[in-house]
């Protein structure tokens, strides 16, 4: 039998009812190659845009990239190896920093989670949309930090792949390719959610 060459959603074993948009919402690495515009991604980044974070500092910030541009290029050439192997058919590209220091200078412990909570909003309104999202580590920081003028208070710490799902599968690597259509999975609540002491034994099952 064929398998399905593209693939547009995927089974999430919740086990509460939660919003479609958590619920449905997945990381693909294969894209389909419909264009993304301008107007569409600054509809993400507004979603970011109203994020919650600590003192209202805001300390996010982002670049991006539409296919076919020189910011695209640039910020693909930011990515290690592998990620670049998926990553060139992704119809934008996104580098997210955060700023380490609050407005004394001081160090803002919080800026991180913040700018989680930022790509969090992004992630929502982007699925909301029939957009996808690969969010990845995998990417040389120094480099992007320099190519791109970040002072030295600032830290980048993701890159995006920004696309709509139902890309062709089979032009991913095997092992890519199984991992496109396996299910997701996560660690069960008890090992994580504690109404009481911190149990390190669970936390690591």
């Amino acid at each position: 039998m064929k398998k399905n060459t593209s693939a547009t959603k995927k089974e999430t074993p919740t086990k509460f009812q939660i919003l479609p948009e958590i619920k449905n919402r997945w990381s693909p690495r294969a894209f389909d190659d419909m264009p993304i515009s301008d107007n569409e991604l600054k509809k993400l980044f507004e979603a970011g845009r109203w994020a919650p974070s600590s003192n209202n500092f805001q300390p996010w910030a982002i670049i991006y990239g539409i296919k076919g541009t020189e910011m695209y290029d640039r910020i693909f050439d930011c990515l290690v190896e592998f990620n670049q192997g998926w990553a060139k058919n992704a119809p934008a590209l996104v580098l997210s920093a955060f700023k380490k220091t609050n407005p004394k200078g001081e160090e803002n412990f919080h800026a991180l989670h913040d700018l989680g909570q930022y790509m969090a909003n992004v992630a929502i309104q982007a699925q909301h949309n029939g957009i996808a999202l690969h969010q990845m580590a995998g990417i040389d920081y120094e480099k992007a930090k320099k190519e791109f003028n970040f002072p030295d208070d600032f830290h980048v710490a993701t890159a995006t792949a920004i696309g709509y799902y139902g890309g062709d599968i089979s032009s991913l690597p095997d092992d890519l390719q199984d991992a496109e259509r396996g299910e997701r999975k996560r660690k069960e609540q008890s090992s994580f959610v504690f109404n009481g002491d911190f149990n390190e034994e669970k936390f690591n099952q």
